[in-house]
């Protein structure tokens, strides 16, 4: 009995021991995720800005990279008077991308000067999405 729980004892040290290392390498690893948010609503988009921020706080911005592609409805959300404009300011100044799709703001007579400061630009979002996603990007839509 006592060489049973022994062996057991030994199986839980090697257990604990392990998690310690894929917890360490997870750590270490660098992640790529791509939000999509084609949605006029304040709601889903701070949604999607929480969900970058926690990303970043719980993996590190250094082993994260993100990008939110803005297309369709969810175009609005990144014009100069967007109700969530200060947080997605705050989103860039963290190091996330912001990119609003060109062919969106094609259809709807939307200019590069309509739009917040830093968000930068992608000839089509969906084929964005598509390409990341081939990349092997994780992909996010709240």
């Amino acid at each position: 009995m006592k060489k049973l729980i022994a062996i057991a004892a030994a199986l839980l040290a090697l257990t604990a021991a392990g998690t310690g290392v894929l917890a360490a390498d997870a750590a270490a690893a660098h992640y790529k995720v791509v939000f999509q948010v084609s949605d006029n609503d304040p709601a889903k988009w701070n949604l999607a800005l929480n969900n970058i921020r926690n990303l970043q706080q719980d993996l590190g911005r250094e082993n994260v990279e993100i990008e939110l592609v803005a297309y369709g409805p969810g175009l609005n959300m990144l014009k100069l008077d967007s109700v969530v404009g200060a947080r997605v300011h705050e989103t860039l100044a963290a190091g996330a991308g912001i990119v609003a799709c060109e062919n969106t703001m094609r259809s709807t007579k939307t200019t590069k000067a309509d739009l917040l400061a830093d968000v930068g630009f992608v000839k089509a979002g969906v084929v964005e999405l598509v390409a990341k996603q081939q990349q092997g990007w994780a992909y996010i839509r709240p």
